[in-house]
């Protein structure tokens, strides 16, 4: 789900099944090294847990458009 709603945040569409899949999962460990980093905490929990993938995955996609432009 965080995979698919971070395609509609930076895209306007999904990927496709398994590939939002993969950025949810990539991005929740993006999202949680990141959010430990900063000390930042969204609580826990499934809500604050899904934030966080999908903070995570909008930065992930991020960080793929810049080197696949340049």
């Amino acid at each position: 789900m965080a995979g698919w709603l971070a395609g509609l945040i930076m895209r306007g569409n999904g990927f496709g099944v398994l590939v939002d899949i993969l950025v949810g999962i990539v991005g929740g460990f993006v999202g949680s090294w990141l959010f430990g980093l900063l000390h930042i905490s969204l609580g826990g929990g499934l809500l604050g847990s899904l934030l966080t993938s999908i903070i995570g995955a909008v930065v992930l996609l991020f960080v793929i458009r810049l080197f696949r432009r340049g």
